[in-house]
């Protein structure tokens, strides 16, 4: 059986039901270093996730199937999103729920509470689904996806790609029809108790209605758009800077 072990120093080590099959993994206060160990099969890479770090998040339905088939289903997940980010506290700046996926920008405050967080969201999303739906079989896709962000002035840029999903999708033709997305709180103000404010959106304009009226104009550049898939998202420089800081802490 592997038993995962972090190269940073680590307080505290966490076997959950391994004989089972189902995870080990090590946490301190800095780090969260994630591997699930089935028996008989490769362990999964490890999930890089440090504690007061940016990322962009994405869980996706197995299989690509939808996991938001009416209005009621993304409210309850929003409801659930604000119950446990109440008991696991953690920024989060943009994000978008799409019928098939789920996208995030946001900043850890410690690693382990935002896994936490995740699993608790995505286990309680499970059951109800399955009782309204009478679902079987599998319902998430893997592990949910953890990509660095740089933080600079193209942050901004990518948590609004992430808010205009639903006009490439097709869903919609304006992004700010799309209501259960963050981009609303930016455009026109609504009010959001999910949110903190993005980093740099306070440097948009002078007064509220300016910063609205920026943002809206904001243009998503190629740079944003090209990286979207790398291991790090964002300019080459931060792209560097992100590299270096899991390099320091994993090896």
């Amino acid at each position: 059986m592997f038993i995962p072990q972090s190269r940073s120093s680590v307080n505290i080590l966490l076997l959950g039901d391994a004989i089972r099959g189902r995870f080990s993994f090590t946490m301190d206060i800095d780090i969260f270093y994630l591997t699930s160990c089935y028996i008989g099969s490769m362990p999964r890479p490890p999930r890089l996730l440090l504690s007061r770090s940016y990322y962009h998040i994405m869980t996706r339905g197995n299989n690509k199937n939808f996991v938001f088939k009416k209005d009621d289903d993304y409210r309850y997940y929003l409801d659930l999103m604000s119950k446990y980010k109440n008991e696991l506290p953690f920024d989060l700046f943009h994000y978008c729920l799409m019928p098939s996926h789920v996208h995030m920008l946001m900043k850890t405050q410690k690693a382990h509470s935002f896994s936490l967080f995740m699993k608790k969201i995505n286990l309680a999303y499970f059951h109800y689904y399955k009782r309204k739906y009478r679902w079987v079989g599998h319902f998430w896709q893997d592990r949910f996806k953890s990509q660095p962000v740089g933080k600079d002035e193209y942050f901004i840029q990518c948590g609004k790609y992430i808010e205009l999903n639903p006009v490439r999708n097709g869903l919609v033709v304006n992004p700010e029809e799309y209501r259960y997305s963050s981009y609303r709180f930016y455009v026109l103000g609504d009010k959001n108790i999910l949110l903190t404010e993005d980093i740099f959106y306070e440097g948009l304009g002078k007064n509220q209605k300016d910063r609205q009226e920026s943002y809206e104009k904001l243009i998503v550049g190629d740079l944003v758009v090209s990286s979207y898939l790398r291991r790090v998202w964002g300019s080459i420089h931060q792209r560097d800077n992100e590299t270096r800081k899991i390099q320091h802490h994993f090896g």
